[in-house]
């Protein structure tokens, strides 16, 4: 049983292995540039930024506060 299950795996993966390789060679042009790059970071960053502003304002820290607090004494 062993062997037969190896023995499939192998196959498995050899094509597995064999598809990727006849994709990568058809496809060259499959990753980013470093524009691209740049346009994600900068909007990830403006994302994290606009988080922050919205997490620390005052009505939604006040609001966490109160779930955290409520958690901890044990009030559902």
């Amino acid at each position: 049983m062993y062997k037969a299950v190896r023995a499939r795996m192998r196959a498995l993966m050899c094509g597995v292995v064999c598809r990727a390789r006849s994709m990568g060679s058809a496809r060259r042009d499959a990753g980013m540039v470093t524009s691209e790059y740049a346009m994600g970071i900068v909007a990830a960053v403006a994302f994290a930024v606009v988080l922050y502003k919205v997490v620390t304002s005052g009505a939604v820290s006040a609001e966490l506060q109160a779930i955290v607090k409520q958690a901890l004494d044990g009030k559902a």
